[in-house]
């Protein structure tokens, strides 16, 4: 028993190695950076998801239709709304991302994506792979970047997190050698390591940040975390002028919440599952999980998307209407950055800081009684047109 039981593990961990190195050939040929500004019009696809994910989608996208009302009016912006990606589809065809779904993805030049529900053990779906996961490796969006500001704390973190390797991408491949043993697989490459950490020395540089953080468990987990370590050492030579230094993830958690050294920290560069935890953490003192966004960034497509998960429990309960869209909404902010409008982007922002941190004039709790998410996204566009929100967000700022 157990030596059929080992070479059925040997054979699944062959096919393993196959695909990645494939895959290593893939990134070794490299892909040009798309240029929004040659693309016209520029294609946004809006997925929904499922759960609340519909819901906040919708007021993200009418804030981005307010924002481009000029640009989608002239053709120069093409919304497309993308429905399918609920778990009800994904499970009928047992799959992460039904087909017909992502050929309608393809289409699109950016998306804004709703969360999306991930089957566990016990849960009532076949245990299919996330659909982040999938619409990451399809697209090849290596770079999940998030932003987690807190003005009064003086906090102005950028995450720079692997999308496409470490413990995620296989997390649907492990295998059960026994019934006694169960076996996941972590995976880094060079290529992928090498694209991801650039990303963060790139961005620390043209913004005028002078430290960027490697983040591992290198001292444990030798080879894989080592690799992604010593890659990071190597570049940072490249930026004598930007301070490199590396921290473990354990004790990282801790810091980030130390109010005498979390001000220091300003890019953080990490592996795919340290990075998801570390932010979940930082949006946590933000002022909730639901107040993040993230970026999705690769060489060819783009997608935006809120940090958390589909709460299926609020539509259940019927009170997906008053979910919280600030989430989206920061995405979208993203999105509009990414796309060249820098200054829509920028309002957008501080209208969110203001509305969100400071004013606070909605009580949120997800629940009747709360804000609905059309009346925070109506608050958010109020805020947005006012003439003074530069010089109000500049005072808000200073007094906090």
């Amino acid at each position: 028993m157990s030596d059929e039981a080992i070479e059925r593990a040997k054979e699944h961990f062959a096919k393993i190695l196959e695909e990645q190195l494939e895959r290593v050939e893939r990134m070794k040929k490299g892909e040009e950076l798309t240029d929004y500004s040659s693309l016209e019009p520029i294609i946004i696809g809006i997925v929904g998801g499922d759960g609340i994910g519909p819901f906040i989608a919708k007021e993200a996208q009418r804030i981005l239709a307010f924002l481009l009302e000029e640009e989608k009016a002239s053709g120069k912006i093409e919304f497309r709304v993308i429905e399918g990606l609920t778990i009800e589809k994904r499970a009928e065809v047992n799959k992460a991302i039904p087909d017909d779904v992502l050929e309608e993805i393809k289409k699109c030049h950016v998306i804004l994506k709703g969360p999306t529900t991930t089957p566990r053990r016990g849960d009532p779906w076949p245990n299919i792979e996330s659909a982040n996961v999938a619409m990451r490796k399809e697209l090849d969006l290596f770079a999940n970047v998030r932003p987690v500001r807190i003005p009064k704390e003086e906090i102005d973190w950028m995450f720079f997190r692997e999308n496409t390797e470490g413990a995620y991408v296989l997390g649907s491949c492990g295998i059960e050698v026994t019934e006694d043993l169960a076996v996941d697989f972590k995976v880094i490459t060079s290529q992928g390591s090498e694209r991801i950490i650039r990303a963060a020395f790139e961005y620390a540089e043209k913004n005028g940040i002078n430290r960027v953080t490697i983040v591992t468990k290198a001292n444990v987990v030798k080879t894989t975390d080592g690799k992604f370590l010593k890659i990071g050492q190597k570049i940072a030579e490249e930026y004598p002028e930007i301070e490199c230094d590396d921290w473990y993830i354990d004790i990282m958690t801790a810091k980030l919440i130390d109010p005498k050294r979390r001000k220091q920290f300003r890019v953080m560069v990490l592996p795919n599952l340290y990075g998801d935890i570390l932010t979940d953490e930082a949006a946590e003192m933000q002022g909730g999980v639901g107040t993040a966004g993230s970026a999705n960034i690769g060489k060819g497509y783009s997608m935006f998307e809120a940090i958390h998960g589909s709460a299926p429990r609020m539509v259940k309960e019927g009170r997906a209407q008053f979910a919280d869209p600030c989430s989206m909404i920061r995405a979208a902010a993203m999105l509009l950055r990414h796309i060249g409008y820098e200054e829509r982007a920028k309002r957008l922002e501080m209208a969110l800081d203001i509305c969100g941190q400071f004013e606070k004039k909605l009580v949120i709790t997800g629940r009747p009684g709360g804000a609905t998410g059309a009346e925070i996204a109506n608050y958010v566009m109020e805020t947005i047109q006012q003439p003074d929100l530069e010089e109000r967000w500049q005072k808000f700022h200073a007094e906090a």
